[in-house]
């Protein structure tokens, strides 16, 4: 439940926020049509209030029996509308802090004072910093808005891996690796039986999924048990747990609850026919030539994730084989742990931040919010002879679309 301080604390922020960006359209609008600006700023107080009105009354409103798409749409809509003001303000603060300064330079400078009587040439800066900080608010809000229709637009990315210690039987070996679905998210099924029909065209020689499968509860894949079912591959299809798996963020009657949760998803990996991986490992075979496959529970480093995770317990009796893979969903895992202990597993696949869904990848540079959360946050990494693959995840949760960071799905082939 939220706090009703806390929301008249952020209510009144809010209004403060509005309250100053109306100031600078009020003033940067002058010159426009009488008819053209009262429509405008009307249409910008109208928009404000009803955002603040859902913001204080969502749970008068009944959101919670909202269509799932609708409440999250709702939500988005108005985090995007908050950060988009925000941006537009740090550029009218700037320009305040500027006049500020030149105000009081004016005050105690001769020449200062000389200065700042000039008339500007063209547009002044102030007009500039205004209409740059509006744009900015404009196009990050616009951006936020279009990310909707990228949340099913599933994006395929192939890597191939070297390293000398893998047996020649395993050479070409393609690993499909999925992570974070996060089903109860999901509103369009049809879109997500296309990313599964995607992942069996691309005909891997296994699959890997690397945790969270449900937001909180085990019922939220039920409407697309049948779809992840189809998931088929020669070594089979194996998973692991993520940290939404285990229903920690969900508000349950009671522990007994709870538990039946977590053993109700353990029961849905093995009805689709995944084979969920408890802090253990199994041995991939091929051609008499054997790779060892562990997977733990979830284990992080970052935020106070509870650590269920033992990959001493699943490591053990792995030894023996010369090439290991290691499912972990959190990417922390990777420097925390097994870079220090565990020299000898080759490949650790996660997934876990999504590329916080928000972002931006052009060819030689990458950039996200979550960077400066997680070290190793997208893609591929590499310290000497080990290698991390974090996923961006296949799914979405908070906010229902992506920008920049596509959903994932991920070929790695051995060489």
């Amino acid at each position: 439940m939220r706090s009703s301080g806390m929301i008249w604390v952020i209510l009144v922020f809010l209004l403060l926020l509005d309250f100053y960006i109306f100031q600078v359209i009020r003033h940067v609008t002058q010159g426009w049509s009488v008819r053209s600006r009262q429509a405008l700023l009307i249409g910008y107080w109208v928009v404000s209030i009803g955002v603040a009105v859902v913001f204080v009354f969502m749970p008068q409103l009944g959101a919670d029996n909202w269509p799932k798409a609708v409440r999250s749409y709702v939500f988005a809509t108005i985090v995007g509308l908050f950060f988009s003001k925000l941006i537009a303000s740090v550029f009218f603060l700037v320009d305040d802090v500027r006049r500020g300064v030149q105000f009081t330079a004016s005050k105690v400078i001769p020449k200062a004072r000389a200065a700042s009587e000039e008339k500007e040439e063209g547009i002044s800066r102030s007009a500039f910093l205004s209409w740059l900080g509006l744009a900015a608010g404009s196009t990050l809000f616009g951006t936020f808005m279009y990310g909707f229709t990228n949340k099913y637009n599933y994006s395929v990315k192939r890597h191939r891996l070297s390293y000398g210690n893998l047996p020649s039987a395993f050479k070409g070996l393609r690993i499909l690796q999925i992570s974070d679905i996060h089903s109860g998210s999901f509103t369009d099924p049809i879109a997500v039986q296309k990313g599964v029909d995607r992942i069996q065209q691309l005909n891997p020689d296994i699959i890997l999924f690397t945790g969270d499968l449900v937001n909180d509860r085990a019922v939220e894949m039920e409407p697309y048990k049948e779809i992840f079912s189809q998931l088929k591959a020669p070594l089979g299809v194996y998973s692991v747990l993520g940290n939404h798996d285990y229903g920690d963020y969900y508000q349950w009657e009671s522990r007994a609850a709870k538990e039946q949760n977590l053993a109700d998803l353990i029961q849905l990996h093995a009805d689709m026919g995944w084979r969920l991986l408890m802090n253990e490992h199994v041995v991939l075979e091929r051609e008499g030539e054997k790779i060892a496959l562990l997977g733990i529970e979830n284990w992080g480093a970052k935020a106070n994730f509870p650590k269920y995770g033992n990959l001493s317990n699943a490591y053990k009796g792995a030894e023996q084989y010369p090439f290991k893979i290691l499912m972990s969903h959190d990417p922390s895992h990777w420097d925390a742990e097994v870079l220090e202990t565990y020299p000898d597993i080759d490949l650790t696949l996660s997934g876990h931040t999504h590329g916080m869904q928000f972002g931006v990848e052009l060819p030689g540079f990458k950039w996200s919010p979550v960077q400066y959360v997680y070290k190793q946050w997208a893609g591929l990494y590499e310290t000497e002879r080990q290698k991390l693959y974090v996923n961006r995840g296949f799914g979405f949760i908070g906010y229902p679309g992506r920008v920049g960071i596509l959903p994932e799905i991920t070929i790695l082939e051995l060489v």
